[in-house]
């Protein structure tokens, strides 16, 4: 039995680019493809679709490589945790690397990077940091 769903895409995203593999398929949900988007807005992933099957449909992520195939994700960890949630308020935001990575955010919004969530004035749950 999976106990954090978000761990596992974070996972599975993290295996396929050490073998440096053109996509993954992930079991679908509703976050994941908010966490989908905000990868590709912020150009982690190339893009991503749902892949219809039974008995549960997927999310096919196609992962992104520079020209010399260096990774795109260097990084991609989890910081909000089914024991331990983290919470931020719009004004405590946390910066990732200064800047040059970033934090995907559960907000009333919906799932949005840290950047997003400071333009938009809202704080939420920090589901990940990727860079």
């Amino acid at each position: 039995m999976m106990t954090d769903p978000i761990a596992d895409m974070l996972t599975r995203i993290r295996n396929a680019i050490q073998i440096e593999r053109p996509f993954v398929d992930i079991p679908l949900s509703k976050v994941k493809i908010g966490i989908a988007e905000v990868l590709q807005r912020e150009g982690y992933i190339w893009d991503f679709e749902v892949v219809e099957q039974e008995p549960q449909s997927i999310l096919r992520v196609n992962l992104k490589y520079s020209p010399t195939g260096e990774r795109v994700i260097q990084k991609i960890s989890r910081v909000s945790k089914p024991g331990r949630r983290v919470y931020v308020d719009y004004r405590n935001l946390p910066e990732v690397l200064d800047g040059m990575g970033i934090c995907v955010m559960s907000t009333n919004q919906g799932v949005l990077s840290n950047r997003e969530a400071k333009k938009n004035h809202v704080g939420g749950e920090v589901i990940c940091e990727v860079w």
